[in-house]
C-alpha cells in the first residue's frame, strides 16, 4: 500500500497511531521508509514563506583568540579531551577574547547541554554569539548571562537597558566599587524587578556582605517568591547578629539540648508561616520526612557560634557526641551551616567525622590538599572516592597530586576501569606546570593517559600566553 501523497503526512501520523496492520502496510519498516521520503519531499518542495532579511550580525571589538587556541577549541568540540573544554573557556574568558564565528554554533549547542560553562561562554561568544542566540530558542540561555563587558566609569546604561546577565554583571561591579551604592540602587528598582531577577540580584550581595545589608535582606524575606526568600535567608545566615540568626537560634535551642555526655534532639512538629518566611521550605524532597527536613533547615540556618555556649562544648567534641534520634539530621544541618557560614573550624571538625568534598572547599588550600591526599592513600578506589575527588577544585599539586598518581599505578592491573577514570581526573586537575616524576612510576597505559592530558593542557595554556 502506498499512501496518498497529497495528504500523506497526516496519513502517516494516523497509521503510526492505529497500527500498520490496520492500514494494510506490510511492516513498520515500510512506514518509516515512507516517512523518510515524505520528509525529503517536504524539504525539497516546500515554498519559502514570507519574511524579512535578518539584521546584520554585529561586529566584535574584542581581540580574537590566537589561531592555535582556536584550532585547539575545534579539536575539543570534535571530541578530543572534551572534558577540558571548561578550562579552555575559562582561559579565553579571563582574557576577554572572542572565539571564531565558525565555532559559535557548536559552542552554543554545548552550552545548551552544560550549564556550568555558560558564564565563560557568554564572554567568549561576544555580541555575535548573542545575535545568534536570539535566532534559536535553544540558545536563549546566553541572553541571561553577562557578556563580561562592564563600561568604564560604571555607566548605568546596562542596568537600565541590559539583559539580566548584563545587569547582574553591572551590579557586581558596582558592589565591588561601592557596596552601599549597589544595595541602594537595588532598593530603588526592587519593586519593579521580576522574581527571577530579584533572586539573582540578591545573590550579588554576598560579596562584601555586612550588617549594613541586613535591613534590606530582612525585607526581602517578605517576597512572594520562594527562591528570593531562600537567597536572602542564606545570606542572613552568614550574619550571626542578624535578626534571622537570632530567631533561628531561639527555634533551635529546644530542639537540641545536652543530657550529660550526650545530646538529645527533637524535630519541629510543624512549619508555620513565620518559619517559611525565614527560608524554611515546608515541602520536603522525595524520600525525606517533613519533620526531618524542617529540623535540618533550622539547624543549617542557626549561627554556629550559638552551639558551644548552648551545649557547653567545642565543635570537635560536639560533632562526636552521641545524639540518638535525629542524629543524621543534626549533622546534615551542621554541615550545611559550616558551608553557608564558611566556618573552617566546624568544617574541620565535621570532616574528621565524615569526609565530604563540600567541607573540603571551606578549608584552606594547603590543608584541603593533604586531607584529600590522606583519603586517597587510605581509602578504596571506587566510584565514591572518584566522585569525592571530582569535587576538589584544581590545580592539584603537592601531596594530593603525588597520592593520586601513586594510586593510579597501584591499581592499574587490578582495577583498570577505576584506574582509567582516576588517571583522566588527574590529567584534568593536576597543575600542568608541576614536576611529578612520572618516570619513577610504572609505565602503565593509565599513567600515559594522564601524561597526555597534562601535555595537552600545558600546550593549551601556552597558546594563550
Amino acid at each position: 500500500m502506498r499512501l496518498d501523497r497529497r495528504n500523506g503526512w497526516n496519513e502517516l501520523v494516523s497509521t503510526a497511531l492505529v497500527g500498520t496492520e490496520r492500514r494494510g502496510l506490510d511492516s513498520p519498516f515500510d512506514l518509516l521508509e515512507q516517512a523518510a521520503a515524505q520528509v525529503v519531499a517536504r524539504r525539497a518542495g516546500e515554498r519559502p514563506g514570507g519574511g524579512s532579511p535578518l539584521p546584520e550580525a554585529p561586529g566584535d571589538g574584542a581581540p580574537p583568540v590566537p589561531a592555535k587556541a582556536a584550532d585547539r577549541l575545534a579539536r575539543l568540540l570534535a571530541g578530543e579531551f572534551s572534558r577540558v573544554l571548561p578550562e579552555w573557556l575559562g582561559l579565553a574568558a579571563r582574557r576577554s577574547s572572542r572565539v571564531p564565528a565558525r565555532l559559535l554554533p557548536q559552542l552554543l549547542a554545548a552550552g545548551a547541554r552544560d550549564r556550568s560553562i555558560r558564564a565563560d561562554l557568554a564572554v567568549v561568544a561576544g555580541a555575535r554569539g548573542r545575535w545568534l542566540a536570539q535566532l534559536n530558542p535553544e540558545w536563549g540561555y546566553l541572553l541571561q548571562e553577562s557578556s563580561g563587558d562592564v563600561p568604564a566609569g560604571l555607566d548605568h546604561g546596562p542596568w537600565e537597558f541590559g539583559t539580566r546577565g548584563d545587569r547582574q554583571a553591572f551590579l557586581a561591579a558596582l558592589r565591588a566599587a561601592s557596596a552601599d551604592e549597589a544595595r541602594e540602587l537595588l532598593e530603588v528598582t526592587w519593586p519593579k524587578e521580576n522574581p527571577d531577577d530579584r533572586a539573582a540580584f540578591v545573590a550579588v550581595l554576598a560579596d562584601g556582605l555586612t550588617m549594613a545589608d541586613e535591613p534590606f535582606l530582612e525585607q526581602a524575606l517578605d517576597d512572594r517568591r520562594r527562591e528570593v526568600r531562600q537567597a536572602a535567608a542564606d545570606l542572613l545566615t552568614k550574619l550571626p547578629d542578624s535578626r534571622l540568626g537570632q530567631r533561628m537560634a531561639a527555634r533551635a535551642a529546644p530542639l537540641l539540648v545536652r543530657d550529660g555526655s550526650r545530646l538529645s534532639a527533637v524535630a519541629p512538629t510543624a512549619c508555620d508561616s513565620v518559619m517559611e518566611r525565614d527560608g524554611v521550605r515546608s515541602r520536603p524532597p522525595a524520600g525525606t520526612g517533613p519533620r526531618s527536613w524542617w529540623l535540618q533547615q533550622v539547624i543549617a540556618h542557626t549561627p554556629l557560634r550559638f552551639w558551644p555556649g548552648h551545649l557547653g562544648a567545642e565543635p570537635a567534641e560536639l560533632v562526636r557526641m552521641t545524639i540518638g534520634d535525629w542524629a543524621r539530621e543534626i549533622h546534615m544541618g551542621w554541615i550545611r551551616a559550616a558551608i553557608l557560614q564558611d566556618d573552617p573550624v566546624w568544617a574541620r571538625a565535621l570532616f574528621d567525622v565524615e569526609p565530604l568534598t563540600d567541607l573540603l572547599a571551606v578549608l584552606p588550600p594547603d590543608e584541603r590538599s593533604w586531607r584529600a591526599a590522606e583519603i586517597v592513600r587510605a581509602g578504596n578506589v571506587d566510584g565514591q572516592l572518584i566522585m569525592m575527588l571530582g569535587g576538589v577544585p584544581g590545580p592539584w599539586s603537592g601531596p594530593l597530586a603525588a597520592a593520586v598518581l601513586q594510586r593510579v599505578a597501584d591499581i592499574a592491573s587490578s582495577q583498570p576501569w577505576n584506574a582509567g577514570e582516576l588517571a583522566r581526573l588527574a590529567g584534568e586537575r593536576l597543575d600542568p606546570a608541576g614536576d611529578y616524576d612520572l618516570d619513577q612510576l610504572p609505565d602503565t597505559g593509565e599513567l600515559q593517559t594522564a601524561a597526555a592530558l597534562l601535555r595537552f593542557r600545558s600546550d593549551m595554556i601556552k597558546e594563550f600566553s
